[in-house]
């Protein structure tokens, strides 16, 4: 093994001389590995990054899961009450589940002196997860819900700038008559923040308001909500946590992930684990035949020194692994470089924010970057070991030159 160490350390030192006729190729291929680790790097960190920013905004609004009633009824809306009254609330006793929240939904219509907007009101409690909102907020705070019925609300950016509002402004809020009022009920409710979530389809229409002014609107008692919204631990594991919870609720309660309610979006994100799977696919068949080619050529370069070693009586194996222990120290050297280039860019991306999305087509404002160590390990790891594994079957070469007629080679 020290021998073949030796022997490979020289063929790296020789190879950037001015006669060495591998030296470019050498190069090349050590360029197209460090690219293929950029782009795959880049690839995961924005493919990642945007499937799970872009579910953390639907979750913001919608929780992961929802329970309520059984019905026909397809919108955010809240028309059949359910009981807090229930064994899996307000702590939810089962693996997978993080939080439990309380909520309702109302349809409304916010009218200034110049223009309206139809909205609708979403009224969450004292324990409702803002983690999401205290990322997306923009100017004040986030609201206070405890014991008495409280005034204040978050509003879009979106609403705040087409209705003219700012922090302090009093919102007049008209909620559309049902059978349970004779007539539409008015809100005056006080704006204490406001938030910019990037994703419009939410932005434009959801108003955060406290639960206990939607239950008097809607005339129901204190222990009456809209559903309970779920979060999980794991999203990975949102069908069968769905399913479990299912299994444990009352029948007459029925269970939705965000992924049964918006399947387009989710459908739509699938798809960038195919983008992921296309691009390391390419990028590893670019770097596999450039490290080919460089090794093949390595070898047809030193054609007499194989005749030499096999003369001294190295076997085939040995001389093959001279080979490939030199490719090895190749694909470290490019690999090392995409890393050091790669990484790079993520960061200054995922702090710094240079590159601008449309919020409209990709429902974020920049690209979002997911730095994790487990796909970093993935891509260096995969890499190294299938280019290895491309240069076993080309280092087969060797085998096949003849000792006389290397020495004779010229």
């Amino acid at each position: 093994m020290n021998f073949e160490f030796f022997i490979s350390k020289r063929l790296i030192s020789e190879k950037n001389t001015n006669n060495s006729v591998s030296g470019p190729i050498i190069k090349i291929a050590i360029i197209a590995i460090s690219l293929g680790i950029i782009m795959m790097l880049i690839a995961f960190a924005t493919g990642t990054g945007l499937q799970e920013k872009i579910r953390e905004k639907i979750t913001a609004f919608n929780g992961d899961i929802n329970i309520s009633q059984f019905t026909s009824n397809q919108s955010q809306i809240s028309l059949d009450p359910i009981s807090t009254e229930q064994d899996f609330y307000p702590e939810f006793n089962q693996a997978g589940i993080k939080h439990i929240q309380a909520v309702a939904t109302k349809f409304g219509i916010i009218r200034t002196a110049t223009d309206f907007e139809a909205i609708v009101t979403k009224g969450v409690e004292e324990n409702y997860e803002w983690r999401y909102f205290e990322e997306y907020l923009t100017e004040g705070r986030i609201p206070e819900y405890k014991d008495n019925i409280s005034k204040e609300i978050l509003i879009s950016e979106y609403l705040a700038n087409r209705l003219k509002f700012k922090i302090n402004d009093q919102v007049v809020v008209y909620f559309l008559k049902d059978e349970n009022s004779e007539r539409p009920r008015m809100l005056a409710l006080d704006i204490v923040g406001i938030y910019n979530s990037g994703f419009e389809e939410f932005d434009k229409s959801f108003l955060i308001a406290d639960l206990k002014q939607i239950q008097r609107i809607n005339k129901w008692q204190s222990n009456e909500v809209g559903y309970f919204e779920v979060l999980v631990n794991d999203f990975t594991k949102i069908e069968q946590v769905t399913q479990e919870i299912y299994q444990q609720i009352p029948s007459e309660l029925d269970t939705e992930n965000i992924i049964q309610k918006y399947p387009n979006i989710f459908e739509w994100l699938s798809m960038f684990d195919m983008n992921i799977a296309i691009i390391i696919t390419l990028m590893i068949i670019v770097a596999g035949i450039n490290m080919i080619t460089a090794l093949l050529v390595l070898i047809l370069e030193r054609t007499p020194m194989i005749g030499i070693l096999k003369s001294l009586g190295a076997s085939n194996w040995s001389i093959r692994k001279i080979f490939l222990i030199n490719a090895s120290y190749l694909i470290i050297k490019g690999i090392f470089f995409g890393n050091l280039i790669g990484i790079s860019i993520l960061l200054i991306q995922k702090y710094l924010k240079p590159l601008k999305l449309d919020a409209a087509s990709y429902y974020v404002n920049e690209v979002p970057i997911k730095i994790s160590l487990s796909y970093i390990l993935f891509v260096n790891l995969g890499t190294l070991t299938l280019c290895l594994l491309f240069l076993i079957i080309p280092s087969v070469l060797v085998t096949k030159i003849s000792p006389i007629k290397a020495i004779k080679f010229d």
